[in-house]
């Protein structure tokens, strides 16, 4: 399945339906009047997110939605059905922009919630709505209102607990893969990983998903390499984890460029809690270790973390400083949110 992360859709709510002009005509009854019913309403346009979904794919081949027109009205006073509307499933941190690709119409960061995007045309008024004391037998009827129509972005941000950022081939994906049962490629060539993956991380009894993005180079904002479309996918990320090639030739100059990246970016991506590791220690003397890492903690302003995802050195204590900044951001929701108790749970 590929992955496709931003697409553009055209949507239609339905129109309402025709009222009706007619009369009561049966045997017995001279004066039948008008028993034109109303027409229908039209059909809405909802987007709703669902679980078990990660990628845009499905609106490639399938861009205009149009909901279904109201019914129109019949006599014997008798109104029409209502057209069926149109529910677009989308992932779970999807945002839905308006046509200019700035103003956000909806954000959808959990699971079963839903966003009226469109509303339907109201039925027109049958004959019989029209009837008065001086008007006995109107032969007015009105036709549905039109629906509204307008085209839509679908923007897709993973939703993460941690992101891991760093330059291509710095082992982000090897990371991945030691951490989790996330299979991303690696190879040992740069920009092996073309679109975002995630994976479950399970350590000291609890979980948080780790976000692994195509790596950045130096004038990524401006469109090198592939850009930096991908760092959307780690906006909502509580804690980033900055991994550096320790076999570079100067690791201090690799984490410039990508704090300079991300500063560039904006959405506060440079503010985010941060942890350095310097990675692929395997590869590396004790004496170059240190060496390195002291280069590195002087740009960084903190002391970075050895780690190596091939040889398994310090995932252990990496994971438990990712998680401890999890943990922290999670108290701190649940504190700004409060405790979501039922009314019935606790009657006034």
């Amino acid at each position: 399945m590929k992955f496709l992360d931003q697409v553009k859709i055209h949507l239609k709510s339905g129109d309402g339906g025709a009222g009706a002009c007619a009369f009561r005509r049966e045997k017995y009854i001279e004066f039948g009047g008008p028993d034109g019913g109303d027409g229908g309403r039209g059909g809405d346009v909802w987007v709703e997110a669902v679980e078990g979904l990660n990628t845009l794919i499905d609106f490639r081949y399938q861009q205009h939605f149009k909901a279904d027109k109201g019914h129109h009205g019949m006599g014997q006073n008798r109104t029409g059905a209502g057209g069926a509307d149109v529910v677009l499933k989308v992932p779970v941190g999807t945002q839905v922009l308006d046509d200019d690709k700035e103003t956000v119409l909806a954000d959808l960061t959990r699971a079963g919630q839903r966003v009226l995007l469109l509303e339907g045309g109201d039925g027109g008024f049958g004959n019989l709505h029209f009837k008065t004391s001086t008007n006995q037998a109107p032969r007015r009827a009105d036709p549905g209102w039109p629906g509204k129509e307008m085209s839509v972005w679908l923007r897709l941000k993973l939703i993460a607990d941690a992101g891991l950022v760093g330059l291509p081939n710095a082992g982000k994906s090897t990371f991945l893969a030691a951490v989790s049962r996330a299979r991303p490629k690696i190879a040992d060539y740069p920009f092996t990983t073309l679109h975002p993956n995630l994976g479950v991380v399970y350590i000291g009894g609890e979980e948080f998903v780790v976000a692994d993005i195509p790596g950045l180079i130096e004038g990524a904002h401006q469109g090198a390499g592939l850009g930096d479309r991908f760092l959307g996918h780690i906006e909502r990320c509580r804690v980033l984890l900055h991994l550096v090639d320790g076999t570079g030739e100067d690791v201090a100059a690799d984490y410039r460029v990508v704090r300079e990246e991300l500063r560039q970016y904006g959405a506060g991506l440079d503010e985010k809690p941060e942890i350095v590791a310097l990675n692929k220690c395997d590869s590396l003397t004790p004496e170059m270790i240190a060496e390195k890492m002291a280069a590195l903690a002087e740009v960084a302003g903190a002391p970075p973390m050895p780690l190596s995802g091939v040889a398994g050195i310090g995932l252990v204590d990496v994971l438990h400083a990712l998680l401890g900044h999890v943990q922290a951001a999670r108290r701190r929701d649940n504190e700004r949110d409060g405790p979501q108790v039922s009314e019935w749970e606790n009657p006034p």
